[in-house]
């Protein structure tokens, strides 16, 4: 029982340090941007007060908690969370729910290119003009950039080496943060309690119509957020378990509210000071006393940085299941500790810095930040609606559905008119990044689509029509050996119908004799991590069709895999063999690999619109100018053999040409008896 109570305490505290990063920083700036809606200080009221808590309240309550928590959580792929899971659970039931996934997930790709710009910005902006001693460090705005963009360079650089050593010090400085949260806003609220009145949604939405209100509906565009981590939310279930976000959740939830109250009696309590100046300072520091002043900023600059990790690794999680389900090019994904959910992938990683740092010395402060901070993810959460009610549906609970797709689509649809109001003052920031990856997997996967729609039938051939001829090959000592194990990368069906381009490169090109031909296909399944294979040896003891079943959160590391069935169908003596006279391991009874790859071009000769030969062409580009086939199935220790082949979709039919006169023939058979 005292061992049980240990593992989820120490759940619980894990859970604090990776999912509510995002969610947890919010009270930096969701106050500051609702009274920059303002304008000016002395437009400020009581009764706007009130209001905008009101609208954050009911905002965290109806998005976080009901959506995310009690509703979404619940939508799992065998434990994993986030729109990608939820897409692979429903895909199969409608072909149109690709558009939802592949908006959702671009936006929050997006999203994570803002976030850790945002936040850190915000910390460090507590420490300007605070002074040390006679020294004041960070005096200026440029100051807080230079040492913001080390902060954030520091943190990308790392990401190679794994953070499970950092991570471990997450949970605890969160429980810190949140705790601080609660107290600050705690001793803040007990100046005013009559603040807790806006507890009730009739000042929320009396606030959207009152003249005190300068931005009218738009205002939601603010309120928004302080909801944004509730994706990060759903998404990072599979890696700390559903129970311990519902551990968690309800204290998380009272320090934000807490934290947001408190700045609201705040600011209530100084009116008149606050109405004197010519700007507005962000009362997340106003509210803290001297001496809590600084622990408070560096506490936040900490918190800021567990934020932008946590955003970092979400986005390497999030390209690894995109790549799984086929929705984006190939990346190498490597593993920089022992632990299952570490991965690292270098190409996300400096794209991420190189995208954070334009937003950065673009917007140069956290206030010009805020106008692009949210519109991605309220992207995100509108097609995560529309899968749940699709999810919903599948399940029979038709009414749930329907009550899930009328009441959020209708909020969110009114958050992201708020977020659009936004567009020219830096939220277009967010709509051309969310493009631009959209863009990349609209190419990828409608370019795969028609690629395999318009695939000729005529260049498909039956494996087994070529085996006894594959047979002869491998026994043929005319031929030198190529290799023991010729690994031939194909898509075999289960007609057993495969590319004509294969079996030309081994027999026809230059016939290449090995011991036992391999062809091995890759695929993905719903699950994410379905990691077994099945073996059609046709009747041989040297041609396998090896079919590999991986979730699409697993990485394909074919080399490490092939080595085990090879050991595993020696030892059941379903194959020979392989004794090797040189080697510097005693007893290998398993041969040399070489791996077959073909890189496809295609053809001039084929028949299909312009639009189509673009979107195919386009896909056929990035695939050969992203991830080798070496590194993405992990063949580093094999010899690979890249062939380029013509792709031929309906090929265009040659006319037959009328044979007129043949002037002058030589007699064959005359001067051959000569």
């Amino acid at each position: 029982m005292e061992k049980q109570k240990r593992q989820l305490f120490l759940g619980s505290l894990i859970t604090l340090g990776i999912v509510y990063g995002d969610i947890g920083t919010s009270p930096l700036y969701v106050m500051k941007a609702l009274l920059a809606d303002l304008g000016s200080p002395q437009n400020l009221t009581r009764g706007y007060l009130i209001g905008c808590l009101s609208l954050v309240f009911w905002t965290l309550m109806l998005m976080t908690t009901i959506k995310y928590v009690l509703i979404a959580l619940k939508a799992d792929n065998h434990g994993e969370g986030g729109i990608f899971a939820l897409y692979a659970l429903v895909r199969h039931q409608k072909k149109w729910l690709i558009v939802p996934a592949l908006i959702g997930g671009a936006a929050l790709l997006a999203d994570g290119t803002l976030t850790p710009a945002v936040t850190v910005t915000s910390a460090i902006e507590g420490l300007k003009g605070v002074a040390f001693g006679q020294n004041v460090p960070i005096a200026s705005q440029n100051s807080v950039i230079i040492v913001t963009f080390v902060i954030l360079l520091v943190l990308f650089l790392i990401q190679r080496f794994g953070t499970s050593l950092i991570g471990k010090g997450f949970g605890p400085v969160m429980f810190i943060w949140f705790s601080f949260l609660a107290i600050v806003g705690l001793i803040n609220l007990a100046s005013d309690p009559g603040m807790l009145v806006a507890l009730s949604p009739h000042y929320g939405l009396k606030l959207l119509f009152s003249p005190e209100n300068k931005v009218g509906i738009f205002i939601l565009g603010s309120v928004f957020l302080a909801t944004t981590g509730a994706e990060a939310l759903y998404s990072d279930m599979g890696h700390v378990g559903k129970r311990n976000i519902y551990l968690t959740w309800p204290f998380v939830c009272t320090a934000l509210i807490l934290n947001y109250f408190g700045q609201g009696a705040y600011l209530s309590t100084h009116l008149a000071q606050i109405k004197a100046q010519t700007s507005f300072e962000n009362p997340f520091y106003a509210v803290l006393s001297s001496d809590w002043y600084l622990f408070g900023v560096v506490l936040a600059t900490l918190a800021a940085i567990i934020a932008s990790q946590a955003l970092i690794t979400g986005s390497f999680t999030l390209v690894q299941e995109a790549v799984g389900l086929k929705l984006l090019p190939r990346m190498k994904v490597e593993h920089p500790s022992l632990s299952r959910g570490q991965i690292y992938i270098s190409a996300v990683n400096w794209l991420l810095c190189l995208t954070t740092t334009i937003v950065l010395f673009y917007f140069k402060t956290s206030e010009h930040m805020e106008a692009a901070y949210g519109l991605a993810i309220t992207l995100t959460m509108l097609m995560t609606t529309l899968l749940l009610f699709e999810y919903l549906r599948s399940k029979e609970k038709r009414i749930s559905a329907v009550l899930v797709l009328s009441c959020f689509s209708v909020i969110e649809l009114i958050f992201l008119a708020a977020s659009l109001s936004k567009f020219m003052h830096g939220g277009y920031v967010t709509v051309f990044i969310t493009l631009l990856i959209l863009s990349l997997m609209f190419v990828w996967f409608f370019g795969n689509r028609l690629r395999e729609r318009y695939a000729d039938r005529s260049e498909m051939v039956n494996l087994k029509d070529y085996k006894s001829m594959l047979q002869a090959l491998a026994k043929d000592e005319s031929e030198p050996l190529f290799t023991d194990n010729l690994i031939v990368l194909a898509k075999v069906k289960r007609d057993l119908s495969v590319k004509r381009e294969l079996l030309y490169s081994i027999l026809d090109k230059k016939p290449k004799r090995a011991k036992v031909y391999w062809f091995v296909t890759v695929n993905t399944t719903d699950e994410p991590y379905t990691n077994y294979y099945t073996v059609d040896m046709l009747g041989t003891r040297n041609i396998v069709n090896l079919q590999l079943y991986l979730g699409y959160k697993m990485n394909p590391s074919v080399n490490l895999y092939l080595y085990q069935i090879v050991s595993d169908l020696m030892q059941k003596d379903v194959i020979d063999e392989q004794p090797q006279k040189y080697t510097t391991v005693p007893g290998r009874i398993v041969g040399n690999f070489s791996v077959l790859a073909i890189q496809e071009v295609l053809s001039p000769d084929t028949r299909i619109s312009a639009w189509m030969r673009l979107l195919i062409s386009a896909r056929i580009f990035i695939q050969n100018h992203s991830t080798t086939p070496v590194q993405w199935f992990g063949l580093e220790t094999s010899e690979v053999h890249l062939e380029k082949v013509p792709l031929f979709l309906k090929k265009r039919s040659v006319p037959v040409i009328e044979q007129r006169v043949i002037l002058n023939p030589k007699d064959i058979k005359r001067s051959t008896c000569e």
